[in-house]
């Protein structure tokens, strides 16, 4: 387990500096790779999304942490926040959307297209993906055992 760990950090950091760099050269610069991940989360399928919901996808506890995100975003112009009741809920804006399409472009021409290039690499990362999906629940159990000690 502490291989998978120390693996497990160092394609995470690999990981966050990749969507940096990705967004940056899309235009949107000095975002924080959670910054990031909500600005492509608000933008998912076009549908206005709730603070607690955009936690609950992310699997992120401190509310505040995608709060500030949110915020920031907003202050950039690419996320918009609206009321209905005393609800509030986040969507991107125009610009939001167009820097999460110049993403796109730029992921698949710097990333998917080097992955294309071996079929059994993509099987891999297919298998990877649904192992790294229970290793979540593993984790997430293991977690509320030692906050119950």
């Amino acid at each position: 387990m502490s291989e998978f760990e120390f693996g497990l950090i160092v394609a995470g950091n690999a990981f966050h500096r990749w969507i940096v760099h990705c967004m940056s050269a899309a235009g949107l610069k000095d975002l924080t790779p959670l910054d990031v991940l909500v600005l492509h989360h608000v933008t998912h399928r076009a549908r206005d999304k709730r603070l607690a919901d955009i936690c609950f996808i992310m699997n992120v506890e401190d509310t505040h942490l995608i709060n500030y995100s949110l915020k920031k975003l907003q202050n950039l112009g690419v996320v918009a926040s609206s009321k209905n009741g005393k609800e509030v809920t986040y969507a991107a804006t125009e610009d939001g959307r167009k820097f999460v399409e110049r993403y796109r472009a730029i992921r698949e021409s710097c990333l998917i297209e080097a992955l294309n290039a071996d079929e059994a690499l993509n099987r891999d990362i297919g298998e990877l993906a649904r192992l790294l999906r229970v290793l979540s629940g593993i984790y997430d159990q293991a977690a509320r055992a030692a906050a119950s000690l």
